[in-house]
């Protein structure tokens, strides 16, 4: 009976004028969490490939029987670094490129198709029937007609169903364990450092700094401009020590690259709210109470800045900040006063928390405000390699590569 109800299974594309409410009814089944215990729940607010529909190429798949939607898969693709290689080209005074072995090398990006999926579901009461596994194999066979070399997933660490779908029935492999670090947005402005002086840069500038300093950084995407440029994209900021520019006046990213102060951070900020909700469940009566009492003592008396609990057991929205970087021996104390900034942004749009993914190496999280009982120390990144009959290249098999200092983690798929 099980092998006639799995032969019954039909995977196919989703079909937003057909499929939505069925796609809800899925998500609403899978929306239990564990008894006793603090959840969070996700609204995508009516679009179900909110997630995915501002990457280069997405696809969303639906599993069904008879006429029933009981699984379904999103799945993207992007260029990214995975790696660097020495370059020894330089420009010279008739502006094309020469090769000369007295050439200072220069560390430029490698680049490969990579491919992630996220949002996978099944209904309830039709796991064990292999109907992930299906889903999963039918992404990967779009993703391998598309060229992409890799795929990866995203997972919590205690995650162990999902953990082991893929590393034990689809091949994929542990690979990176980025921080999620989560800070609440109080009712009161966090106060940001007067020795600091905050830039905001235009898509241009912003686009110039981070592929002129952080393309090598693994994950970068190559279509950089097209996120900084994304109406999703709430601004870039850069943080320099005040009275470190020159004539005190900002003369773009061009002038500031070739003579930057001794310590300078960036970032760049994604508007999530206008893309989902988040929602914290399970939390009892006791907690719900001390954390509104918080906020009304906070909003009440804000010059007393006490530290609230943010309305967390509501819907709420985040702004994402990514795209982290810097340089020199205060580029932590220029990243939190960047923080500082984004916190009263996020306060002002309404947003519940402020979030951003680092690699758990990261120089600049010393600089991260955060609160760890809404933070992951450990995200779970699995990566595959999705064909044989790609050539190693220069980094050679990705997978096996250890991890780097730093990571870009892409806002359009948080």
């Amino acid at each position: 009976m099980g092998e006639e109800r799995v032969n019954m299974i039909v995977v196919r594309e989703f079909d937003p004028r057909t499929d939505g409410f069925g796609v809800e009814e899925v998500e609403r089944r899978c929306e239990v969490g564990p008894g006793g215990k603090l959840s969070l729940f996700t609204d995508l607010l009516g679009d179900p490939i909110c997630r995915v529909r501002n990457s280069p190429a997405f696809l969303m798949l639906v599993a069904e029987i008879g006429e029933e939607i009981v699984g379904m898969i999103r799945g993207c693709i992007k260029t990214v670094t995975c790696g660097k290689k020495l370059s020894r080209t330089v420009k010279n005074s008739y502006s094309y490129n020469v090769i000369s072995n007295n050439d200072l090398s220069k560390p430029v990006p490698v680049y490969t198709k990579v491919a992630y999926i996220l949002g996978l579901r099944v209904s309830p009461s039709h796991r064990r029937m292999g109907i992930g596994l299906k889903l999963v194999h039918q992404m990967e066979a779009w993703f391998r007609q598309n060229g992409a070399e890799y795929s990866y997933i995203a997972t919590e660490n205690d995650n162990h169903a999902s953990v082991k779908l893929f590393t034990d029935k689809c091949g994929y492999s542990k690979f990176r364990t980025p921080s999620i670090l989560v800070n609440p947005v109080f009712a009161h402005r966090v106060p940001v450092s007067n020795r600091v002086t905050i830039i905001k840069l235009t898509p241009y500038d912003a686009e110039l700094l981070y592929r002129r300093r952080f393309a090598t950084t693994e994950f970068f995407p190559r279509d950089i401009d097209s996120v900084l440029k994304n109406k999703l994209n709430v601004g870039n900021f850069l943080a320099v020590p005040r009275g470190s520019l020159n004539s005190g006046l900002w003369a773009g990213s061009e002038n500031f690259l070739s003579d930057p102060p001794e310590s300078w951070a960036v970032l760049s900020v994604w508007n999530c709210k206008d893309v989902f909700r988040l929602e914290v469940r399970g939390a009892s009566r006791v907690k719900r109470t001390f954390a509104k009492t918080t906020r009304v003592v906070d909003k009440a008396l804000p010059f007393l800045r006490l530290p609230s609990v943010p309305a967390v057991f509501r819907p709420f929205g985040l702004y994402f900040m990514y795209g982290l970087g810097g340089e020199g021996p205060r580029a932590a104390k220029m990243t939190k006063a960047l923080c500082g900034h984004v916190h009263n942004l996020a306060k002002e749009s309404g947003c519940g928390v402020v979030v951003t993914e680092v690699a758990n190496r990261e120089p600049l999280k010393l600089g991260i405000p955060h609160w760890k009982m809404l933070s992951c120390a450990e995200d779970l990144w699995c990566i595959k390699r999705l064909g044989e009959d790609y050539s190693d290249g220069s980094v050679g098999d990705w997978t096996k590569s250890p991890p780097g200092l730093s990571i870009f983690v892409d806002p359009r798929e948080f």
